[in-house]
C-alpha cells in the first residue's frame, strides 16, 4: 500500500507530506486547488513522463517520493528486482519500499528507489504491481490483455489446474529439446560421432587407473635417485652392522652394553627398565638393519624403466589438458562419451520414439487445455454477469461486459481433435475483456474504451467483481463521479469501500460527490492559499467536525440544514460500513 507522499517544488505544490490510511482514503475541494497535481505526481513518481513545466515557478528542481509498505507476496515479486541490481538492502529498509523521481530545470531526470539511482525502466517495472490508477490509463492494469487470463483463472479457482497444465509442457518442451539435438545436421552427427569414438578409443588404450599417477611419481624419484639412494643406505647398514675405521659398530656397542647392564641389574633390580630398554633398542637396531638391506637389494640403477615411467607420466598429463583435471575426471569423461556415442548409433530408434511419445504428449495437452477452456468460458458467463450488475447499480444498466476467447492455428501446436492450435504454459486460449458502454454499440477491447468517469466507473465495476482476485494493492479512482448524481455516488462509495473491506485493497479517490465522499475512512481537503503573492496547495485531514464542514460545502452551502444533511451522509455511511463488515464476519 502506498503509506506516504511526499512532494516538493511540484506545479503549485510546495512542500507536502500525504500520510494515507489503509482504507478508503478520499481527496476533495475545490476545481483547481491541486486535486489532479497530486495524482500527477503519483504518476511520475510511478514513472510517467516527466516535463519541466511541472517544476514550481522560481525553483531548480521537483521531487516526488513515495514510500510503499510491500505484503509477503509483493516483496517476492519485486525483491527479484532489486536484487538483481544490487538493491535488496533488506536490514536498513524492511518491509518498505522507497520511490523517488527528481525533475532539474537542466533536464535532467533522476530516478531513486531505496535512495539509489536507478534506470527509468527498472523503475516502471517496479512499480508496476504497486497502484492501478483509474481514469488515467497509463498506469491500469486491466487495460493490458496479458493480465486479463490470469485474472480470469484466479477468478475460476484454476490457478492448481493451470500450474499443473505448466508443468506438463515443460515436460513436453524436455523431450522436444531432446529431439532438436537428434535431428541435427546428418554431418555433424557424423563428426561428433569420429570425435567420440577417437576420444573413448584414446582413454581405453591408456589403460588408466586411479591412483597410478600418485605411484608413478614416487618410482620416478626413486630410479632418477637410485645411486644416492645406494650410497645413503649402505652408510646406514655399515654404521649400524659393519666395522668402521675407528671400531665397532652400532650393533657391537648396543650387545656390549647389554652384557654390562645385565650384570648390573643382577646386583640391583632397580637396573630391570634400563636392561629392558636397551634390548628394545638392541632389537629394533637389528630390524632396521635388516630392513635396509632388503631396500639395498631391491634398489636398481634402471635408465630403460626411468624412461618409460616418464613417457607414461608424460601420457597421463596429456590426457589430463584434454579430458580432464584428474584421472578420475578423464574416466568420467570416457563413459559420459561412450554414452552420447550410444545415443548417437541409435538415434533414428530413439527419435522415432521421441516423435511417438511428443504426439501422445500433445494430444494429452490438448485434452487438458480443452478442460481448462470448458471451465475459463463457464467462469467468464459468471464474470459478465457479475460485472453488468455492478454496472447497473453504478447507473449504468445499458453496459455490457463480456470475455473474448480466440485461439490460434499452428501447425506444430496441440491436438484439439485434428486441429493443431498454438498454445504455451496457459493453454491454447487467447482472453480479452470486451466492454460495451451504451445500448446498441459493439464490444470492444477495454484498452479502446474512451477515458473519463465512464471509464472509472467501469473498472469500478469489474474491480469489485474480481475483488478477492485483483492483487493490486492500491487503487486510485479520479473523474469516477462525472455523470452520476448523489443517489449513484452513494452507491459508487459503498462499492469503493467494499474494496477495502472484502479485499483489504487501498483505495485512493478524488471526488466532488458528498454522497460518496462519506463512505470514506481517511479525508483529505486540498485547498489553494496564496502567501506573499505565490500560490501553493495544503491538505488538510479533516476529523468528524471538519468532514461535516467540507460535506456542507460540496452540497453548496454552510446553512444549518446542509450540515444536518452532512452529519446525516457520515451516519449513513457508518452504518452501511457496519452493516457491510457484519456480512463479512459471518
Amino acid at each position: 500500500m502506498l503509506s506516504e507522499l511526499h512532494i516538493r517544488n511540484f506545479a503549485i505544490i510546495d512542500d507536502l507530506r500525504l500520510r494515507f490510511d489503509a482504507g478508503f482514503n478520499v481527496l476533495t475541494g475545490e476545481t483547481g486547488a491541486g486535486k489532479s497535481i497530486i495524482l500527477d505526481a503519483v504518476m511520475l513518481v510511478l514513472g510517467g513522463r516527466g516535463d519541466t513545466a511541472m517544476i514550481r515557478a522560481g525553483c531548480e528542481q521537483a521531487f516526488v517520493e513515495a514510500t510503499f509498505r510491500l505484503d509477503e507476496r509483493l516483496r517476492a515479486q519485486i525483491w527479484p528486482l532489486l536484487q538483481a541490481e544490487g538493491l535488496d538492502d533488506e536490514d536498513e529498509f524492511g518491509d518498505e519500499l522507497m520511490l523517488a523521481r527528481e525533475l532539474r530545470a537542466n533536464g535532467r531526470n533522476i530516478t531513486r528507489v531505496n535512495g539509489r539511482s536507478i534506470n527509468l525502466t527498472l523503475l516502471r517495472d517496479i512499480a508496476e504491481p504497486l497502484i492501478d490508477i483509474h481514469g488515467q490509463g497509463d498506469h491500469l492494469s486491466l487495460l493490458k490483455p496479458r493480465s486479463h487470463l490470469p485474472l480470469l483463472d484466479a477468478y475460476a479457482g484454476l490457478e492448481k489446474a493451470r500450474k499443473a497444465f505448466a508443468h506438463e509442457v515443460g515436460k513436453l518442451h524436455q523431450l522436444q529439446r531432446e529431439l532438436q539435438g537428434l535431428r541435427q545436421d546428418e554431418r555433424l552427427l557424423a563428426q561428433r560421432m569420429d570425435m567420440l569414438q577417437f576420444q573413448i578409443q584414446e582413454i581405453d588404450a591408456a589403460k588408466l587407473k586411479v591412483g597410478e599417477e600418485e605411484d608413478l611419481r614416487i618410482e620416478r624419484e626413486r630410479l632418477a635417485n637410485a645411486e644416492h639412494l645406494t650410497l645413503a643406505a649402505t652408510e646406514a647398514v655399515t654404521a649400524m652392522t659393519g666395522i668402521d675405521d675407528e671400531g665397532q659398530n652400532v650393533v657391537d656397542l648396543l650387545g656390549q652394553a647389554e652384557r654390562a647392564l645385565t650384570q648390573l641389574a643382577r646386583f640391583d633390580e632397580s637396573q630391570n627398565a634400563r636392561l629392558e630398554t636397551i634390548q628394545g633398542l638392541a632389537f629394533q637396531i637389528s630390524e632396521l638393519a635388516g630392513e635396509l638391506q632388503t631396500y639395498l637389494e631391491e634398489l636398481e640403477f634402471n635408465p630403460e624403466r626411468l624412461n618409460q615411467v616418464e613417457e607414461r607420466l608424460e601420457l597421463l598429463n596429456t590426457l589430463k589438458r584434454k579430458y580432464g583435471a584428474d584421472i578420475a575426471a578423464v574416466l568420467a569423461l570416457r563413459d559420459k562419451a561412450a554414452v552420447e556415442l550410444d545415443q548417437i548409433t541409435h538415434s533414428e530408434e530413439r527419435i522415432e520414439q521421441l516423435v511417438k511419445e511428443q504426439t501422445a504428449m500433445l494430444r494429452h495437452l490438448g485434452k487438458l487445455a480443452q478442460v481448462l477452456s470448458n471451465k475459463r468460458q463457464e467462469a467468464a458467463v459468471r464474470l459478465a454477469r457479475s460485472v453488468e450488475e455492478h454496472m447497473a447499480e453504478l447507473s449504468m444498466a445499458g453496459a455490457r461486459f463480456s470475455v473474448s476467447f480466440t485461439q490460434e492455428a499452428d501447425a506444430n501446436g496441440l491436438y484439439l481433435g485434428e486441429e493443431r492450435l498454438a498454445f504455451d504454459q496457459t493453454g491454447y486460449d487467447v482472453v480479452e475483456f470486451l466492454i460495451s458502454t451504451n445500448p446498441g454499440e459493439p464490444l470492444k477491447p477495454m484498452a479502446k474504451v474512451a477515458s473519463g468517469g465512464e471509464t472509472a466507473r467501469l473498472m469500478l465495476g469489474l474491480k469489485t467483481a474480481l475483488a478477492e482476485v485483483d492483487a493490486t494493492p492500491t487503487l486510485i479512482f479520479d473523474e469516477i463521479d462525472q455523470g452520476i448524481g448523489g443517489r449513484v455516488g452513494s452507491v459508487v462509495g459503498q462499492k469503493l469501500w467494499g474494496l477495502t473491506a472484502v479485499a483489504h485493497h487501498q483505495v485512493i479517490v478524488v471526488t466532488h460527490l458528498p454522497q460518496l465522499a462519506g463512505f470514506s475512512d481517511a479525508h483529505f481537503h486540498v485547498s489553494k492559499q496564496t502567501h506573499n503573492e505565490r500560490t501553493t496547495t495544503a491538505v488538510t485531514n479533516l476529523d468528524r467536525d471538519g468532514r461535516i464542514t467540507e460535506l456542507a460545502a460540496m452540497l453548496g452551502t454552510q446553512a444549518q440544514h446542509a450540515r444536518d444533511g452532512a452529519a446525516a451522509l457520515l451516519d449513513m455511511a457508518y452504518t452501511a460500513k457496519q452493516r457491510g463488515n457484519v456480512r463479512r464476519e459471518t
